[in-house]
């Protein structure tokens, strides 16, 4: 029972956190504040996270932990490379619902990032795994034969923008279309150019 109260006060310090840092900005928040909103002493706060900065990390790590679980999901999934693609591309949607409404602290992320090389570092260290997860997967794919012999970190590099793309206009715009179709029709198009049989294609 303790235990659970704990992780209820842990979870509302986050939840408060992140609705004084979309409001009002990092800069302008203060521990007082986040604790006003959450319900918690100070002492509470400071029995879970040792700063503000740290709380700000770990919703950053949260903010990106679903791209994490849908890569260990898209993992266990055998098959090809190109079939290991496709099924990483059909499990995007949970990202992009946990995205919704997320604008203010998404930017606030951004922001910082530019002016704290710790919190660049939170925020760039998953992005070099997945670049290394996917030029993994290219490997496999020309080792195998499904796809053609390419760059894979040049590969790897393409599909992660194509990713980041997808998710930066779901958040901006998530009316502006159906972005979890979208970005899996964006992963169809892409293996229309990595595939093995392109590299035949007005040769003969």
């Amino acid at each position: 029972m303790a235990q659970q109260r704990a992780e209820e006060t842990r979870w509302r310090i986050l939840e408060a956190a992140a609705a004084c840092f979309g409001h009002g900005g990092y800069d302008a928040t203060g521990v007082a504040e986040i604790c006003a909103q959450a319900g918690v002493s100070k002492g509470a706060f400071y029995h879970h996270f040792p700063s503000k900065h740290a709380v700000f990390v770990e919703l950053l790590n949260g903010w990106l932990g679903g791209l994490d679980d849908e890569l260990a999901t898209g993992r266990a999934v055998g098959g090809t490379a190109p079939e290991w693609l496709l099924t990483m591309a059909s499990l995007v949607r949970p990202v992009f619902r946990a995205a919704e409404g997320q604008v203010p602290i998404f930017l606030e992320f951004l922001t910082q990032a530019v002016r704290d090389p710790a919190i660049w570092q939170a925020t760039i260290a998953p992005y070099q795994r997945y670049r290394a997860f996917f030029a993994g997967v290219i490997r496999k794919g020309i080792a195998e034969g499904t796809l053609r012999p390419v760059e894979p970190d040049v590969a790897a590099q393409v599909i992660v923008s194509l990713a980041v793309g997808m998710v930066l206009q779901g958040v901006l715009d998530p009316q502006g279309a159906d972005w979890p179709r979208a970005a899996e029709e964006g992963v169809r198009m892409l293996l229309e150019g990595l595939g093995a049989e392109s590299k035949s294609g007005g040769d003969s």
